[in-house]
């Protein structure tokens, strides 16, 4: 029987968790769970059958997922868990984490006899819900081979390269997320100060080369309708592009537009709030241009 233990039970990391237990369950296989809410734990186990355990109890897994805020809540986690991890495992980490990171854990890990793959995930909760998660993996090719058929959340898994490279394009997934979010918002703000009409422009721009997930789906489903439903945070969001600049600067690369755009996100985080979701980020470009994006 392989054991495979699930750390973070957040918005994605609930339903990722339940396809691993419904995996974990067709194959004779045990799945645990941890949140640092126990709470969560629990009501997991209720409804998804996988069982609650503790950090010394997970780490005894064969293979051990994780899906934190931060690399630095997995450096807390696994610090805990280190007395306690078995040689031969597995440590996949789906956290949109830095890639400096993941060469320091990777390392740690390997004194121990634990291999570990960055693997972040996109697709956002409806993909996770779905099972339907694209996964960028860095590490070990042979270690990924063995983790796949565990992967029961993805619906399409790609190795991107050696230790950080998951989470390097993780971050800049991302922060082109926020550059085409934040430059279609400035747009469409000109535009309704013009008198245009913003969902007859959307539908010359979803038309046309403008077009881009963020005009197709986030801003007529979040931000004309201004529901922006808290699925993926501000705060995330914006760590992710600053994730992105330290990567720039750290292949002595230049970016500018991307790290413009980090700042805008940093400054919207301050000033719309970390927790709202990243579509919120236009509110600012609203202010800034005295227009409602609707």
């Amino acid at each position: 029987m392989t054991t495979l233990a699930f750390l973070g039970l957040g918005a994605m990391g609930d339903p990722m968790a339940a396809h691993l237990a419904t995996h974990a369950r067709a194959h004779g296989h045990r799945a645990l769970v941890w949140n640092r809410t126990a709470a969560k734990a629990g009501a997991h186990a209720d409804t998804h059958g996988t069982h609650p355990a503790t950090l010394a109890e997970a780490a005894a897994a064969d293979v051990i997922f994780t899906c934190l805020p931060t690399s630095a809540e997995v450096d807390e986690v696994m610090n805990q868990m280190r007395p306690h991890l078995r040689p031969g495992a597995t440590w996949v980490d789906c956290t949109s984490g830095h890639p400096d990171a993941a060469t320091r854990q990777a390392a740690e890990l390997t004194a121990q006899g634990v291999t570990f793959l960055d693997a972040p995930v996109s697709g956002g909760t409806v993909g996770a819900q779905q099972g339907r998660l694209t996964v960028m993996v860095g590490g070990d090719t042979a270690a990924l081979d063995a983790a796949r058929p565990h992967l029961a959340f993805a619906g399409k898994v790609v190795h991107v390269g050696g230790t950080g490279a998951g989470f390097a394009v993780k971050a800049v997934n991302n922060a082109l997320l926020g550059v085409t979010l934040w430059a279609t918002g400035e747009g469409l703000a000109v535009l309704g100060r013009a008198g245009v009409n913003l969902g007859a422009a959307l539908d010359v721009i979803n038309a046309s080369s403008g077009r881009s997930n963020a005009s197709e789906n986030l801003i007529p489903q979040r931000v004309l309708t201004r529901e922006f439903p808290a699925t993926f945070a501000l705060g995330l969001l914006a760590k992710d592009a600053g994730i992105a600049v330290d990567l720039t600067q750290g292949v002595q690369g230049s970016a500018p537009v991307i790290a413009q755009v980090a700042a805008l996100l940093r400054a919207a985080r301050h000033v719309v709030g970390p927790a709202e979701d990243h579509t919120a980020a236009l509110k600012l470009i609203e202010a800034m241009n005295a227009q409602e994006i609707r």
